[in-house]
């Protein structure tokens, strides 16, 4: 497996010229990375006119490895090609460097790049990208790929630090500018080059050996959604406090953007905002948020929430996407993006649920108070059903995902999550009112499924004798990482040492656990029998409020696909569509007919899956098999593959009237073009689908052309039902035209 490495942006806040001067000092040897042994150029190039100056170099290093896997490699040292480009007049020094030992065996591939910034001349950015492929080494595979990492993600660390040491030498003896480069009167104007081929390192080049000496690469993939967030700073005599404060401070850094896959991040960014990743973990970010970008165009989630499904899976991205995915899609299904916007807690929730927000603990993170010992949960659930809670608990999370947002401003220092305090003063066995616990276990299992990594600390005050009965229920639904996150206290014993005050302040205390806080947590009490609901009516209120989408899902199969059919009277009617693959990968078709298709029908296929079909999956085939394409119907889209976890909007404007269908179709990995065997490739797919099903959720609607504002520009309109959908899903839909599709 080919494992791979990207960087965030890395700024110098020094001119390029100058980074370059501090390069030069670099070689032939560098005595901050001991590996580096030496480095001899093979040839010199330069540009007539002096502006562009090419090295090819090879590098000898001292890898870092048990001495017996070197005697049974049968090497000392690890050799390196690289070629470096300086770009005097762009302002832009490119890197390529591989391996040459073991070349058969390793493949060691790494892209360097400086250049100047592109909002502050004064500045300089700097980007690596890298991949490791082991084809085989000996049987030592693992422990090679193992070595190499650590060893990359150590010298990425210290890459920065040495560029810094020689512009601190630079600043000590006085050189504090470089003049840029400007071209010579009488220089020729043609960009031919005169090549010198030598044998010894030059005591002064332009040119650098790449950040770090690659002999390692990061194992999982990386991605996010932020634009580079260094700011510009234009002046010159401002302190580097300040000049870091900017660069670290972009404008809405906290919004969600739609992204593209030129948007990346900043290392100063990363740092303000989301904490202190090691290289492998920035890497982690910034590729699965690239994957996004490119999957879920429009939909791309904030940073730090990408960075919480990371973290709960160890950042193992294809782990990590798996579970982001299903959760995105949750979201989207029961547009829970609008849900602090469309939520009213009901009356009885106000009067009775013990639970809100409270100041913050020491850490700067929000903190929330809730007094399960004095709810009634039985009422609660006989009053709301178990819907109502469960919204009214995702209400919670949300919000509190927005007051770690303004923390982490207020603050500045990133903060990602709360802290949870439970009084259980009160709790008794009425609390394991079995209905109560069912409503409970699931809340807890839909906020570890969408929210990981979101509660930092959770501090459990006067937990009675009944309490292990219900910590034995409870325990096996929560992730092991957050029970480790439990404090357990009880009787008076938070109000000792390593109690309550070692995690909030004093001031902040509620006065109900002693403090001289006021605390407007509501004190609950029993609920009046007068407010309880029948189970008919509980059922019938939660089917509405929890089946309440816009989506439909449909299940499609290999020989099955699913179809629906619109009927357009009026030409020039915009068709829109709006899907996600949850499972599977498809092929995405639209089909004009002037006949009307057969009723629905189900094929026969579909039944030997029904035992795995989800509740709400469907699949209705139209296109009748005698059909001919071309003569019953025609296609009037090219065919669009959809890969699993991606989200597709488009739109199709109407040239006929008559019949367009709709058609979501089991997508088939062609074999080798060279071989009629199948591809190892294909053969792993095809194992990745569940007997050979697939899964989508799909909205369609149809505009009128006068309805359709803007001329082919939005797809948002206030007469056609689709603005729902518009709010529903993101806040930046992208306009599709005639044969247009997004992703």
């Amino acid at each position: 497996m080919v494992q791979k490495y990207q960087s965030p942006i890395r700024v110098y806040k020094q001119p390029f010229e100058l980074v370059m001067e501090a390069y030069e000092r670099r070689f032939p040897t560098c005595h901050l990375i001991p590996m580096f042994v030496d480095s001899e150029v093979l040839e010199e190039t330069e540009s007539e006119d002096g502006s562009i100056h090419q090295v090819q170099r090879r590098c000898k290093l001292d890898v870092d490895a048990p001495r017996l896997l070197k005697r049974i490699a049968g090497v000392d040292y690890v050799y390196f090609s690289q070629e470096n480009t300086l770009n005097k007049r762009e302002r832009t020094l490119h890197i390529e460097s591989h391996n040459e030992t073991f070349s058969n065996r390793v493949i060691i591939h790494e892209l360097c790049s400086y250049s100047a910034h592109p909002e502050n001349e004064d500045w300089t950015c700097f980007e690596q990208s890298a991949s490791l492929d082991i084809k085989s080494f000996f049987g030592f595979e693992s422990t090679v790929e193992k070595m190499a990492m650590k060893q990359y993600a150590s010298s990425i660390k210290k890459g920065k630090e040495i560029i810094e040491f020689y512009l601190n030498q630079l600043e000590e003896e006085g050189i504090s500018h470089v003049p840029r480069w400007t071209p010579s009167l009488d220089a020729p104007s043609s960009s031919s080059v005169t090549t010198k081929h030598v044998c010894a390192t030059p005591k002064l080049l332009h040119l650098e050996l790449p950040v770090t000496p690659a002999v390692s690469i990061p194992v999982s993939t990386d991605a996010s959604d932020h634009e580079i967030a260094t700011a510009t700073n234009n002046d010159a005599t401002q302190s580097d406090a300040t000049s870091n404060d900017a660069a670290s401070q972009p404008d809405n850094q906290t919004e969600n953007q739609t992204g593209t896959p030129d948007d990346k991040l900043d290392a100063d960014y990363i740092k303000r905002y989301l904490g202190d990743l090691t290289p492998l973990q920035e890497s982690c970010l910034i590729r699965l948020r690239q994957w996004l970008q490119e999957s879920h165009k429009g939909k791309i989630p904030k940073d730090e929430h990408i960075l919480r499904f990371l973290r709960a899976r160890d950042f193992n991205m294809e782990k990590a996407r798996e579970i982001l995915c299903q959760s995105l899609t949750w979201r989207k299904q029961h547009q829970v993006d609008y849900l602090l916007e469309t939520w009213t807690s009901p009356q009885v929730l106000n009067d009775y649920y013990t639970g809100g927000w409270h100041h913050h603990d020491k850490e700067g993170r929000p903190l929330y108070i809730l007094r399960l010992g004095q709810m009634d949960t039985k009422g609660l659930v006989r009053a709301l059903g178990e819907e109502s809670l469960l919204r009214h608990v995702l209400s919670i999370n949300e919000e509190g995902l927005r007051r770690c947002e303004e923390n982490t401003k207020v603050f500045g220092r990133p903060i990602s999550c709360w802290t949870c305090l439970v009084d259980l003063e009160g709790l008794n066995m009425r609390h394991l009112w079995r209905p109560g616990v069912k409503a409970l276990l699931r809340i807890i299992e839909v906020v570890e499924a969408n929210y990981p990594e979101t509660l930092g600390r959770l501090l459990i005050l006067r937990a009675p004798r009944v309490f292990p009965v219900l910590w034995t229920l409870v325990s096996p639904f929560i992730d092991e990482n957050t029970r480790k996150k439990f404090l357990i206290y009880a009787g008076n014993d938070y109000q000792g040492p390593g109690g309550l005050l070692d995690y909030i302040d004093k001031e902040v205390i509620p006065d109900f656990l002693g403090g001289e806080c006021m605390c407007e947590v509501p004190e609950g009490g029993l609920v009046p029998k007068s407010l309880y609901r029948t189970a008919e009516e509980l059922e019938n209120e939660d089917i509405s409020l929890w089946t309440e989408t816009i989506y439909q899902s449909a299940s499609v199969f290999k020989g099955a696909p699913h179809e629906v059919v619109i009927e357009i009277i009026d030409a020039s009617s915009v068709i829109t569509w709006d899907f996600d693959v949850c499972k599977g990968d498809v092929v995405f078709h639209l089909y004009h007919s002037k006949r009307a298709p057969q009723t629905p029908r189900k094929d026969p296929l579909v039944g030997q899956h029904s035992s795995s079909t989800t509740p709400g999956g469907n699949n209705v085939q139209l296109i009748d098999k005698s059909w001919t394409i071309g003569l019953d119907y025609s296609m009037v889209e090219s065919p669009l593959t959809c890969k699993e976890g991606e989200s597709v909007q488009g739109s199709h404007v109407t040239r006929w009237p008559g019949f367009y269908i709709l058609q979501w179709k089991f997508h088939t990995m062609p074999g080798s073009a060279s071989t009629n065997l199948p591809r190892v490739d294909d053969v792993l797919a095809s194992l990745q689908v569940s007997s050979h099903k697939c899964k989508v959720m799909y909205y369609t609607e149809v505009i009128g052309s006068e309805d359709f504002r803007g001329s082919m520009t939005s797809l948002e309109s206030s007469h056609s039902g689709f603005s729902q959908l518009s709010h529903a899903t993101s806040s930046s839909n992208h306009s599709q035209s005639s044969s247009m599709i997004s992703r």
